[in-house]
């Protein structure tokens, strides 16, 4: 009776491992999705910095991580990736210059020149 005990026990902490490991995966391709690259033109609106995507139109609000200084990028066409997520703040000045503030944030883990200009629009 106690070998059958043992054996139940010990069923039951594999399916609770199991159960685990699978909410831990499904947490991590949750991450992966948020993932993002992209690229475009850096500017400044009303003191926060965005990329400017052409095609399709598109302004994505950044936010650097680590030593990644945003302003050494300005008027350069770049290649961003990061992690997006909702844009919490409205900045007037994004409002106006593309018709809506932009709802997502880009906060950026890599950032590399493809371009030290941006083209004139």
């Amino acid at each position: 009776m106690k070998s059958l005990i043992l054996a139940l026990l010990l069923s039951a902490g594999f399916v609770v491992a199991q159960d685990s490991q699978t909410v831990n995966q499904k947490d991590n391709s949750k991450r992966d999705g948020d993932s993002v690259t992209v690229q475009g033109c850096v500017s400044r609106s009303s003191g926060d910095y965005v990329l400017i995507k052409q095609n399709p139109a598109v302004t994505y609000e950044l936010q650097a991580t680590g030593k990644i200084k945003l302003r050494n990028y300005l008027g350069q066409r770049v290649e961003i990736s990061g992690h997006q997520s909702p844009t919490l703040s409205s900045s007037s000045d994004a409002l106006n210059r593309t018709g809506s503030a932009s709802p997502v944030t880009i906060t950026v883990s890599s950032i590399k020149t493809i371009d030290k200009e941006c083209p004139v629009r």
